[in-house]
């Protein structure tokens, strides 16, 4: 019975499918053992180097706020300097300025004494309304006038504003 079961299940099974001619692989390199590998090692250089970049990192960020904080300190200084010299260049020409408007004055002060004194030279008193109308005396006493300022600009010498 034994021998009958075995060939009849013989029997019973599919002929097996015509398998593909399988490719030539390139030979598997044999594998090392967990045993042998040293991922510790690897682990521990990364861990090494990650501390390492980490320092440089805010090193460098640190030294790249610093030297944005002197170009900052240095613009001020030079701020500071330029406004320095530039308040003590508005004192001297105040000074200058004052000095000549105090020559002003006094000049003015004696041009206003020398043009009274022409004033009163000219006869106004003199002047009658009926005269006002008489056109070559006008013209004779405007030419007065005019030579005795003539007389008085030559005395005091103008000089030139410049």
């Amino acid at each position: 019975m034994a021998e009958a079961k075995k060939t009849a299940t013989k029997a019973t099974r599919k002929p097996a499918a015509k398998r593909k001619p399988v490719a030539k692989s390139k030979p598997v390199a044999k594998r090392k053992s967990v045993a042998t590998k040293k991922p510790a090692a690897k682990r521990a250089t990364a861990k090494k180097s990650t501390p390492d970049f980490v320092a440089n990192a805010q090193e460098t960020g640190r030294n790249v706020f610093l030297a944005s904080l002197g170009f900052y300190g240095k613009a001020y200084d030079q701020a500071q300097e330029q406004f320095g010299s530039l308040q003590k260049e508005l004192k001297a020409r105040r000074k200058k300025a004052d000095k000549a408007y105090m020559e002003l004055v006094t000049r003015g002060a004696k041009l206003e004494k020398v043009a009274k004194v022409a004033i009163d030279d000219i006869d106004l008193p003199k002047l009658e309304l009926e005269n006002l109308t008489d056109r070559k005396a006008l013209q004779t006493q405007l030419k007065k006038a005019k030579a005795r300022f003539e007389e008085l600009k030559g005395s005091v010498r103008f000089k030139s504003a410049a």
